[in-house]
């Protein structure tokens, strides 16, 4: 399932699809989600959320609305990887 991201989507948590929280969206611009990841991730993990690139000015990651299974009221949550 394809989920569009909004404004309204910003600080909302992500989560996987184990139900952990991986990062925070701090922005979205043309669809797509500027997502500060949580700090005990691996470079591993990051990896597997497609995740490989960071932003070296904002330090955040891309989050593609490709990868999200649903978007709540609360929450991202993404597809499993």
């Amino acid at each position: 399932m394809e989920s569009t991201l909004t404004p309204d989507d910003e600080s909302k948590p992500v989560i996987n699809a184990d139900g952990e929280r991986v990062g925070r969206v701090i922005a979205i611009e043309d669809g797509t989600a500027a997502v500060d990841p949580d700090p005990g991730l691996t470079e591993t993990f990051l990896s597997l959320l497609g995740w490989a690139e960071v932003d070296e000015e904002s330090g955040t990651y891309t989050l593609q609305s490709e990868a999200i299974e649903t978007i709540t009221d609360e929450e991202i949550r993404l597809t499993e990887f």
